[in-house]
């Protein structure tokens, strides 16, 4: 482990005397490349005899509709906006590191079901195993957002160090997946083609990085101008993109200057979990960034349940999906399914399965006889 440790720290070194040029992009893709299979390798060592990984985070079910995972430094609040939420009690005070394990706690919004989960606080070389990082970081990443507590009154530093640490785990915040096609080959070398101009990537440096995976060939496809991380993280295939928002507590500490520069920020949320200020805003922007959506189950000659709707994600909301939601043997008896709402043409509209819905949709099922 600390050999792996000693190698990192002597490319982070290589990597900050270097200066960024065309001259020297090929040999810091390179080092990047490196860096980046050294800390696979230290978060998720080789396992002996079916031991648990490294890696692993901590056993807490899944449970509701989606997963909001807690995350910040010792003491900036995270208990305390958990208990102010959920009403489910994590151990609060004025101490760092009071929340020594995984609390989760559920809030009903909207018809939905949100697991908050309070992550221990993380420490700064969380990503190379210091403290419980591992742990927190890798239960972080089955999170469908997260949400970075940070302390008003301690510097915004915090920001970019959690968000260093999140990234080093592969974490992506607010980012798409990289639009580049990569597609391995039995022969025929490294093709590079791309249909923009490309200023960070050209063929010698992609074969660098591709070297170092022992891919000799390869054919990989630019759609806009991407970096070497971004071809890294296409090739380590691992990374985890997911929207975060950045709950800024303890503002009644701060003056109102101080907040109003807050407030111009991107993602940001300006809260006091204490005093219980702006907690409905946090979770309206935790309901916009979860992206659910809302379908009504309608019964045939009664009218819908709305006190109950069946939650499903923004990118698998079609009429098979809501099905399968429901039970996974309703697709054997599905025949039609009628619509009402924005998705329907017109009031109700007939569909098949791969009718996409949208939220607050009434669908009735028409079964085969």
């Amino acid at each position: 482990m600390s050999t792996i440790m000693q190698k990192i720290k002597e490319i982070e070194d290589e990597m900050g005397r270097t200066q960024k040029n065309k001259a020297t992009a090929h040999h810091l893709g390179l080092l990047k490349a490196k860096l980046a299979k050294l800390r696979r390798d230290l978060l998720a060592p080789p396992t002996k005899g079916g031991g648990a990984a490294a890696g692993e985070g901590f056993d807490v079910t899944k449970s509701g509709d989606s997963r909001v995972g807690l995350v910040g430094f010792p003491s900036v609040g995270k208990s305390t906006l958990l208990n102010k939420l959920t009403g489910t009690f994590s151990e609060v005070a004025s101490y760092e590191f009071t929340t020594l394990t995984c609390i989760p706690g559920v809030i009903t919004y909207r018809g939905a079901k949100i697991q908050l989960l309070d992550l221990p606080g993380i420490i700064e070389g969380a990503k190379d195993g210091k403290g419980r990082g591992r742990q927190v970081i890798s239960t972080a990443r089955t999170c469908n957002c997260i949400l970075i507590v940070l302390d008003a009154i301690k510097p915004i530093t915090h920001k970019r160090l959690i968000e260093k640490e999140l990234e080093g785990f592969g974490i992506r915040l607010n980012k798409e997946p990289p639009n580049l096609t990569f597609r391995k080959k039995d022969k025929g070398g490294i093709n590079l083609t791309s249909t923009v101009t490309s200023t960070h990537l050209d063929l010698d440096t992609v074969k660098a990085i591709c070297s170092e995976y022992r891919i000799h060939n390869a054919d990989i496809t630019l759609r806009y101008d991407a970096t070497a991380d971004d071809l890294i993280d296409v090739i380590e295939g691992s990374r985890i993109y997911m929207p975060c928002i950045y709950a800024v507590n303890k503002i009644d500490q701060i003056t109102l200057e101080e907040l109003e520069i807050l407030d111009k920020l991107p993602h940001y949320c300006p809260i006091s979990a204490h005093l219980e200020w702006n907690l409905d805003g946090l979770l309206d922007k935790i309901w916009e960034y979860l992206n659910l959506t809302r379908i009504y189950t309608k019964p045939k000659a009664m009218n819908p349940d709305y006190d109950d709707p069946v939650i499903l994600s923004s990118k698998k909301r079609t009429v098979e999906d809501f099905c399968i939601r429901i039970h996974k043997d309703m697709l054997k008896q599905f025949k039609y399914a009628l619509v009402w709402g924005s998705s329907a043409k017109h009031k109700p509209q007939r569909v098949g399965r791969e009718h996409e819905l949208e939220d607050e949709d009434v669908v009735q099922i028409v079964k085969k006889i």
